[in-house]
């Protein structure tokens, strides 16, 4: 039916590639592109038996020219970016020159300021519409199938919901004494920036970290919660129907948050440039050459992951409370397509929004977020795919 071209070869490409795979009717052909050739080979060869034709490639994402170039070569349909989110818009411009949709897992923040915000790439919606090319922001797990989640809720549940908590939890053990499941540079930016939620029509700023909670988690147990932004908040505040609050709570063990309180003490976490032995380097990219590579914990993480929206609203005029998510397992992802469960659930609905473009589902001009779409067909998806849902109809609720 088509052809893909992948950008990125870390854990979440390494699941996006099994799965288009897995799906050869739609994804014909696909082409994995990285700055470093070598990961997208070494993913190629982790494939056994497809039938779906597999290319590879190596581009710098930060050049559009080199990316048109690439694109004017294989003559993809779509560009599925799993790459870094500081590069989403050379890949929007490089969609544009050549007529090519776009989907991607995380929107674009700029590499010198830690700001989870859309409107980067909510300016392209005009060019897009325009061009008649559709761009799909945040087809991954949250956002992503979160969005769809509520946007689900929303069609078949709630005439209205007032209020969303978003909570991702992972109760995997990979063994190290510090390490991040995705990028650790974008995850450590994510965690240390500033806290906030949407109530009563505003944003609230809290200091990192400093509102928790606690959460009894179907097949995973009591946790502790911590509330941070999440760029989901600011698309859901938007497009669904009668928000009045929305949160996201994240679960951080106390061995986790020691390491990054001693890291942030020293200045390791940091972004601003600083001079060493005559170079300039950010801390943080320092630390992140020292940190296992998120791809490598797939075989040593054990555990299962859940992640779910908690929704308060009425039905008919009546008050009514809705939990649904999803329970992952690491070491059956890891079975499967040689990756831990967090980029599993990442790269599953990136390929997912990809397929539902490609067949004229979500195929809409403009630049659009997941939650815009009918969540009908990408639900059937979720569990045909790999990550079934469950529904709580009294669900506890969160202070």
């Amino acid at each position: 039916m088509g052809k893909a071209l992948i950008i990125g070869a870390g854990g979440v490409s390494n699941v996006v590639v099994h799965k288009c795979c897995q799906n050869p009717d739609i994804f014909e052909e696909i082409c994995i592109a990285s700055r470093t050739k070598s990961k997208c080979d070494a993913i190629k060869d982790s494939l056994k038996d497809v039938k779906t034709k597999v290319f590879t490639a190596e581009v710098n994402a930060d050049n559009t020219h080199e990316l048109v170039d690439l694109i004017n070569v294989f003559r993809p349909d779509i560009i599925i970016n799993v790459a870094l989110p500081y590069q989403d818009l050379t890949i929007m411009d490089a969609c544009l020159i050549t007529g090519v949709h776009y989907l991607d897992t995380a929107n674009y923040e700029p590499p010198d300021i830690p700001k989870f915000e859309y409107k980067w790439q909510w300016a392209y919606k005009e060019r897009f519409e325009k061009a008649g090319l559709t761009a799909i922001l945040g087809s991954g797990f949250d956002p992503g199938v979160t969005g769809v989640f509520c946007a689900y809720a929303l069609k078949h549940h709630f005439d209205e919901i007032y209020q969303i908590d978003i909570i991702d939890a992972n109760a995997g053990d990979h063994g190290h004494h510090f390490a991040t499941n995705f990028n650790p540079e974008i995850n450590i930016r994510e965690i240390t920036a500033n806290g906030k939620y949407w109530e009563g029509g505003n944003w609230v700023e809290i200091s990192p970290l400093s509102m928790k909670n606690a959460y009894d988690l179907p097949q995973i147990g009591l946790k502790d919660i911590y509330m941070l932004y999440h760029e989901e908040l600011e698309s859901l505040a938007l497009n669904i129907t009668g928000i009045k609050k929305i949160r996201f709570w994240m679960t951080f063990s106390q061995k986790y948050l020691m390491h990054l309180t001693v890291l942030q003490n020293v200045g390791m976490t940091s972004i601003k440039p600083i001079k060493f032995e005559g170079i300039e380097i950010q801390p943080l990219h320092f630390l992140k050459a020292v940190l296992p590579d998120p791809a490598s914990l797939g075989p040593r993480t054990k555990g299962k992951t859940n992640i779910g929206c908690l929704m308060q609203g009425t039905k008919s005029g009546r008050p009514k409370n809705y939990y649904i998510y999803n329970v992952c397992v690491h070491e059956e992802t890891y079975a499967e397509v040689g990756s831990q469960a967090i980029s599993y659930t990442t790269g599953v609905p990136a390929m997912i929004g990809a397929k539902l473009l490609l067949e004229g589902k979500w195929k809409i001009p403009g630049v659009h977020n997941v939650e815009e779409f009918d969540p009908d067909p990408f639900m059937e998806e979720l569990t045909k795919q790999g990550l079934p849902w469950h529904e709580d109809f009294t669900p506890a609720l969160i202070d």
